[in-house]
């Protein structure tokens, strides 16, 4: 049988005394931010374990956050947003917390259900990891559980959000394909359907704004309906050199479509996409794409949330986490 690790133990290897390696796992004042980080990461190498409910008796907290996310985003063909809970679940098992996943039912959303983890009084804060309806947005904002948005905002002002930053990536990718000679470049992706994909087409629509590039509308290209189910992509009668699609998975699809039709990627149509996640290389070729910060994110919005069940009144307003640009094979330079 292991050993049952102690404080003392602890203290031991570090070597200080029990009540600095207790006032760093309790995160309480006295003890500088390398030192507290210094004995979480021993704390963890060997396997101690905080009394939480001992804890949470003596504080009222629960310590446990739950992690929602709708179940639209949770298909079998998608695992993103799946990556960026279990990097959540970490970071928050660091600060002594653990992540209760639930997955948020259509029906449960229309019909304005919430979920069982905040009925059972399980969960000291919310996080709402993916876009949800506005209704849905006003009932968990009239809880008053401390609430965080994931991957998306609104125009509830009073609520804090991370997100990753849409609108400089996608400019910036707008930026390369013209930089290598295109000027027929669509947009793929649903406007309305998330603020995610607004910011990515308005990154692009500036672009193509500084470069005097015109707007066409034809090739600003649907890509899901009105649930955000991912729907067949209507091509413009005239292709475009290089499209921009909102997320990996769509230019994924894309690329299917256009070797459908007998066309190679990138020596007739290049195609970019957003996240790098697993489709940007099960496409053949390999996507260009930009990276999400999925570590970076976990960290911002458990670090955001803790702050808030501190401190209920504070606001953190928009943290917005830069991606980059991963260059690979799907584009092509323009003689």
């Amino acid at each position: 049988m292991s050993k049952h690790i102690t404080m003392k133990d602890i203290a031991e290897k570090v070597g200080v005394s029990t009540v600095t390696v207790s006032k760093a796992l309790n995160d309480k004042e006295g003890v500088g931010g390398e030192l507290k980080q210094k004995i979480k990461a021993v704390a963890m190498e060997l396997g101690y374990r905080l009394n939480t409910a001992a804890k949470s008796m003596r504080e009222g907290l629960t310590y446990n956050i739950g992690v929602v996310i709708p179940e639209r985003f949770t298909g079998p063909d998608q695992s993103f947003y799946l990556r960026v809970y279990q990097e959540i679940a970490k970071a928050l098992e660091s600060h002594g917390y653990y992540g209760i996943l639930h997955i948020l039912s259509s029906s449960d959303e229309q019909e304005l259900q919430l979920p069982r983890v905040y009925y059972d009084r399980k969960v000291d804060g919310i996080i709402l990891l993916g876009q949800i309806s506005k209704p849905y947005i006003e009932l968990m904002n009239s809880t008053r559980t401390p609430i965080l948005f994931l991957d998306f905002y609104d125009d509830h002002s009073d609520i804090d959000a991370v997100v990753t930053d849409n609108f400089y990536g996608a400019y910036e990718m707008t930026n390369y394909l013209i930089r290598l000679g295109h000027r027929n470049i669509a947009f793929v992706g649903s406007i309305h359907s998330t603020s995610s994909i607004q910011d990515r087409f308005l990154g692009y629509y500036k672009s193509l704004l500084e470069h005097r590039i015109p707007l066409r509308q034809e090739w600003v290209l649907h890509d899901r309906d009105e649930h955000g189910t991912l729907i067949d992509i209507a091509m413009p009668a005239e292709l475009p050199t290089a499209f921009v699609c909102n997320c990996d998975q769509v230019a994924y699809l894309v690329v299917q479509q256009l070797k459908n039709n007998g066309l190679s990627i990138p020596e007739d149509c290049s195609v970019v996409g957003f996240d790098n996640d697993i489709y940007a290389t099960l496409t053949d070729p390999h996507l260009t794409t930009v990276e999400v910060d999925i570590e970076q994110l976990a960290q911002s919005s458990t670090q955001t949330m803790l702050g808030k069940i501190a401190s209920p009144d504070l606001r953190h307003g928009r943290i917005v986490v830069p991606g980059k640009i991963i260059y690979r094979d799907s584009v092509r330079e323009l003689l």
